[in-house]
């Protein structure tokens, strides 16, 4: 299940992400569906669970915002400077399975980008608005390959069903944008917003075949204690 998991303590040149604008206005059942949902202690994976816990540790959000990207439960956990849990959301992802970018990506036009190229780079990125093709503002994960994290895109192809695989209740069918991660409306609009506004964020993407600790390395570090007197 989606929302179940196992209990654990600028202007870009080119876009990965089509016509990136914010959504039509959603009905109301659709509404009720994205919104935010508040968490005062979140369920996370294995892998996010460790994550997290070394971010609050270590402090290594640097008292910004951060969000966790779950991809192989394409799940967004989204905490704030503080390290406290503030809401979960389903996420769309690349259709490619893949922890990369490929070399040059970023600098391609839509038509250029092949499947295998179409990933959700894994690992930790400083996240900041900024605009993209068409003077749309978006949250840049990886400025370099044009990943940024925005709601879906009016301009997606239909035939995509992305609102109803962002809503499904399984994880199998949220590959579907050429990169970029898609989350709800209201959840852009009501949380990511006010919170990475001015200073922006953290967003430590999880990968989805290399060992996690190859791609933060510093996860399994223990901490020191604080020096006591």
């Amino acid at each position: 299940m989606k929302y179940t998991f196992m209990a654990l303590a600028g202007l870009a040149l080119a876009s990965s992400c089509p016509a990136i604008a914010m959504d039509r206005p959603p009905s109301p059942a659709t509404k009720r569906a994205e919104a935010p949902a508040a968490v005062d202690a979140p369920v996370l994976g294995a892998a996010a669970a460790r994550v997290a816990s070394w971010v609050t540790a270590s402090s290594d959000n640097r008292a910004l915002p951060y969000m966790i990207i779950d991809k192989p439960a394409a799940t967004a956990f989204l905490f704030d400077g503080a390290g406290k849990p503030l809401a979960q959301v389903p996420v769309l992802l690349g259709i490619a399975i893949g922890d990369h970018s490929s070399p040059g990506v970023g600098k391609k036009k839509l038509a250029e980008i092949g499947p295998a190229e179409k990933t959700t780079p894994s690992g930790r990125f400083l996240a900041k608005f900024g605009l993209a093709v068409g003077r749309q503002q978006v949250l840049w994960v990886d400025y370099a390959n044009s990943v940024a994290l925005h709601p879906i895109p009016p301009g997606a192809n239909p035939k995509e069903r992305r609102r109803q695989r962002m809503l499904s209740p399984t994880s199998e069918d949220n590959r579907i944008t050429f990169g970029c991660i898609n989350v709800p409306s209201a959840f852009y609009a009501k949380s990511v917003k006010p919170l990475f506004r001015k200073k922006g964020g953290y967003v430590y993407v999880l990968p989805d075949q290399l060992p996690l600790e190859q791609v933060f390395p510093l996860v399994g570090v223990r901490q020191a204690p604080p020096v006591q007197g």
